[in-house]
C-alpha cells in the first residue's frame, strides 16, 4: 500500500489512523501516495503558529528574513532535481515541472532580492512621508506598517503543488507571518517532498511553516482579526470560504484567485502577414497546452476579428497537429495529462457544455494518440479547440473547461472585442495582440476594471515578453470579480497585505523614536565629531552638521552658467528674467544651490564615508540671487546596515537656508558609510 502522507505540524511530523485517500499517478494511475480524510486538532496547530513560529519571525528583520529566503531559495535550488519524477506523477512534463519547480523557487530568490533592496533593515515599514499635523510642528503623525500577529492560512489548488506554497510562503515569511500550508489532496505528495526538504534545511524558524495533509474541516473555526487565509481554486468554494463566520465576522482577512475566463484579442491590424498574427497563435497553443491546460492564467477565450476567424483556426490547428500527449517523462512528448481522472471527467462535461455554443474544430476526445501510456489508465485529454459563430452565447463567457481547451470567438470592431472581453465577469489576466498604439490603448483601457494584469504583446517585446500565462513575483497576480476579486504577489504590495497599517500621531520627537527615522522638528544633535568621521555603527539619529553661510555671488552664477553650458536665461539674461514672475531677476542654477551646500557639509578627508549614491525628493523652494547667503542643515535620519556587507546605508534630512531662515532647497542625500573593521580575533 502507497505511504500515507504525513503533516508537520507543532514541530514534528505526524501521521493519521487512516488508510486515507488514494492518490493515483496521473499517467499511468499507479498508486503514489494516500492523503488521509481525518482532521487535526487545528487549535494547537494555529497556537503553534502564533506562539511559536510568530515571536521568532518578528525578532528578525526585513534584512535577515529576506537572507534566509535567500538561503532556502538556493537549497532548493540545489535540490529541485529530486522533485522532478514526483512531479511527473502530477502529469507535469519537463517543461511544466520547470514552470511549478522552478518558478517557485525564483519566487523565493525574487522576494529575498526585493526585501533586501526595498525594505528596511528593521521590523516595520513607513508607509510615505510625515504628515504635518500641528501648525507649530510639535504634532505629525506616520503611518506604519507592522507584522500582524495571526498566521497566514494558504489553501492551494492541485495544479501547482510547489509554486502555488512558495509563492504565498515568501512574502507572509518576510512580512513576518508564520505559514499553515493546506495542499490540494490531488498532488499533495509533491508539496510534501518539498516541505521535507525545507525543514530538514533547518533553515527556516521553528513554527513559521506547518504543512497539513489532512482534512481541513475546523481550521478556519480558529482564526481571527490577526490571521489571514490565501485560497487558490475555484469560483465555489471561495464563496463558501468568503461566508464563514470568522471571515464575514471576526476579521479573517481573506484573498482569493479563483477561475477566470481569460481572453486574448487579436488586433485588427494583425494579419497573417503580420508578425503579430504569428505570435497570437503561438501564444494561444503555447496555453493550450502548457501544464496541459490547467493553469488559472490560461486562456479560455480567444477573441479575434471575425474576418481572421478562418485563418487563426488553420493556424492554431497546425500548430496542435504538432503536440505529443502521452507520458510527462516519455521522450518527444510535449503535453502530459490532466492531474486526475476525476478531474479529466470534470472537463469533458464542461466541454460537453461549450459544444451547445461552439463547434469542435481540433482534437477528438474519443479517439486520439497517447505516446508512452495507456490511454485508458492515465487522465488523458488531446488539446481541443472550439470555434463559435456567435460571440454571444452564455456558455462561452460562464463555462471554464480546466483543461487544453480554447475557443476561437468572432467581433465585428474592437468595442465589441471589450464588450465580450466583460463578459469574463473578471479575469486575472487579458492579453491583446497588436501593432496599432490606438487599438492597444482602447483596449487596455477599456478592460482594465475587469482584470488584475494585461499584456500587450507586438513585434518589439515579442523576444523578451514572459506570455500571457506567467505569473511574476514583481506584479500583482489576481483579478477582480469572477477571478476571486483579491491579489497575490506584487512585489512588496504581496507583502504589505500581510501586515497591518497604523497611522501614529505623536510628536517628532515621539515619531523618531518609534519608527527608527529622523522626524521634522525631533532634537537634533550638532556634536564635536563631524557625522561623517563616524562609522556607521556610531552614528545615531539625529547627528547634525550646519555648515555656512555661504554667499552667493553673480560670478558663481555666471561661472556654473558656462562650465555646465547650462544658459537658460533665468540665470544669464538680466531683462528677461526680470520679466519671469518667478524670478524677478538673474537667479542662481538649483543644481548651483545643491552643490554649494554639497561644499558646505563635506569632510573632505578619507573616512568612513564610502561615496554618495543619490539624491531623493529635492524640491527648490525659493529663488536664490546674486547676494543669498545659504547656510546648510545636515542631519542623519536614517541608518540601514547591509548584512551582507561591510557597509550600510545612510540617508541624512538636507534643508538648505537663505539669510532669512528661509528655505530654498529640501532634499534627503544617500550615502554608503563603512562599518567599523573588524579585528582578526572578532572573526
Amino acid at each position: 500500500m502507497a505511504a500515507l502522507l504525513q503533516s508537520y505540524v507543532n514541530g514534528q511530523w505526524s501521521s493519521a489512523s487512516d488508510d486515507g485517500v488514494t492518490l493515483a499517478d496521473a499517467a499511468t494511475g499507479e498508486a503514489v501516495a494516500r492523503f488521509s480524510s481525518q482532521g487535526l486538532d487545528f487549535a494547537a496547530v494555529v497556537d503553534y503558529g502564533r506562539r511559536v513560529g510568530g515571536p521568532a519571525l518578528r525578532e528578525l528583520t526585513f534584512h535577515q528574513r529576506a537572507a534566509l529566503l535567500k538561503q532556502l531559495g538556493k537549497q532548493l535550488m540545489a535540490d529541485k532535481e529530486q522533485f522532478y519524477p514526483l512531479s511527473f506523477a502530477t502529469g507535469a512534463t519537463a517543461r511544466d515541472s520547470a514552470i511549478d519547480v522552478d518558478g517557485g523557487i525564483g519566487t523565493l530568490l525574487s522576494y529575498a532580492s526585493k526585501g533586501t533592496r526595498e525594505l528596511p533593515n528593521d521590523t516595520i515599514y513607513l508607509d510615505g512621508p510625515t504628515e504635518s499635523i500641528g501648525r507649530a510642528g510639535t504634532f505629525s503623525a506616520q503611518h506604519i506598517y507592522t507584522s500582524r500577529l495571526g498566521v497566514a492560512v494558504q489553501i492551494n489548488a492541485f495544479n501547482f503543488p510547489v509554486w502555488g506554497m512558495l509563492e504565498k510562503l515568501a512574502p507572509a515569511f518576510l512580512a513576518g507571518v508564520p505559514t499553515i500550508v493546506k495542499p490540494a489532496h490531488q498532488t499533495a505528495y509533491l508539496t510534501e517532498l518539498v516541505v521535507r526538504h525545507i525543514i530538514d534545511s533547518g533553515l527556516l524558524p521553528e513554527g513559521s511553516l506547518q504543512l497539513v495533509c489532512a482534512s481541513p474541516h475546523g481550521l478556519l473555526d480558529q482564526l481571527d482579526e490577526q490571521d489571514l487565509v490565501a485560497f487558490t481554486g475555484s469560483a465555489s468554494t471561495a464563496a463558501a470560504l468568503r461566508a464563514h463566520p470568522n471571515v464575514v465576522g471576526a476579521g479573517v482577512r481573506f484573498n482569493a484567485e479563483a477561475d477566470s475566463l481569460n481572453c486574448a484579442i487579436l488586433g485588427p491590424d494583425a494579419t497573417p502577414e503580420t508578425p503579430e498574427f504569428a505570435l497570437y497563435t503561438k501564444q494561444l497553443v503555447a496555453e493550450m497546452t502548457a501544464k496541459a491546460g490547467q493553469k488559472c492564467t490560461a486562456i479560455r477565450r480567444a477573441l479575434v476579428p471575425r474576418d481572421l476567424v478562418d485563418d487563426v483556426v488553420a493556424a492554431a490547428k497546425a500548430r496542435l497537429a504538432t503536440v505529443v500527449v502521452g507520458k510527462p517523462d516519455a521522450d518527444g512528448v510535449t503535453m502530459g495529462p490532466l492531474a486526475s481522472i476525476a478531474q479529466r471527467d470534470e472537463v469533458l462535461r464542461s466541454l460537453k457544455s461549450l459544444t451547445d455554443a461552439a463547434t469542435l474544430v481540433s482534437g477528438d476526445p474519443d479517439n486520439f494518440a497517447v505516446e508512452g501510456a495507456d490511454a485508458d489508465r492515465g487522465a488523458f485529454v488531446p488539446p481541443l479547440l472550439l470555434r463559435a459563430d456567435d460571440g454571444a452565447a452564455a456558455a462561452l463567457h460562464d463555462v471554464e473547461a480546466f483543461g487544453p481547451v480554447s475557443t476561437v470567438i468572432p467581433y465585428r470592431d474592437v468595442d465589441e472585442a471589450v464588450a465580450l472581453a466583460a463578459r469574463g465577469r473578471g479575469s486575472l489576466v487579458g492579453s491583446v495582440v497588436t501593432h496599432d498604439p490606438e487599438v492597444a490603448r482602447r483596449v487596455v483601457l477599456g478592460i482594465a476594471p475587469y482584470h488584475g494584469r494585461m499584456l500587450v504583446l507586438d513585434r518589439d517585446d515579442a523576444k523578451e515578453s514572459t506570455g500571457h500565462g506567467s505569473p511574476l513575483p514583481t506584479l500583482v497576480h489576481g483579478g477582480p470579480g469572477r477571478a476571486g476579486g483579491g491579489e497575490e504577489l506584487g512585489g512588496i504590495r504581496g507583502v504589505l497585505h500581510h501586515m497591518q497599517r497604523s497611522a501614529v500621531q505623536a510628536s517628532p520627537d515621539m515619531l523618531t523614536a518609534i519608527t527608527g527615522r529622523w522626524t521634522a522638528g525631533a532634537v537634533r544633535d550638532v556634536g564635536d565629531v563631524h557625522p561623517f568621521r563616524k562609522h556607521l555603527e556610531e552614528l545615531r539619529i539625529g547627528d547634525t552638521i550646519v555648515g555656512g553661510p555661504r554667499t552667493v555671488t553673480l560670478e558663481d552664477i555666471e561661472h556654473f552658467a558656462e562650465f555646465t553650458g547650462d544658459t537658460f536665461y533665468a540665470h544669464t539674461d538680466p531683462e528677461a528674467a526680470a520679466q519671469n514672475p518667478l524670478f524677478g531677476g538673474i537667479v542662481a542654477h538649483g543644481y548651483l544651490v545643491v552643490s554649494l551646500a554639497a561644499g558646505l557639509f563635506v569632510e573632505p578627508n578619507p573616512g568612513p564615508v564610502l561615496a554618495n549614491f543619490g539624491v531623493d525628493g529635492l524640491r527648490f523652494l525659493t529663488p536664490v540671487k546674486a547676494g543669498d547667503a545659504l547656510t546648510v542643515t545636515l542631519t542623519a535620519k536614517q541608518v540601514t546596515p547591509r548584512i551582507s556587507a561591510d557597509y550600510g546605508e545612510v540617508r541624512w534630512d538636507a534643508v538648505v537656508t537663505n539669510q532669512d531662515d528661509s528655505p530654498v532647497a529640501i532634499y534627503d542625500v544617500l550615502t554608503l558609510v563603512a562599518k567599523q573593521p573588524v579585528t582578526p580575533e572578532e572573526h
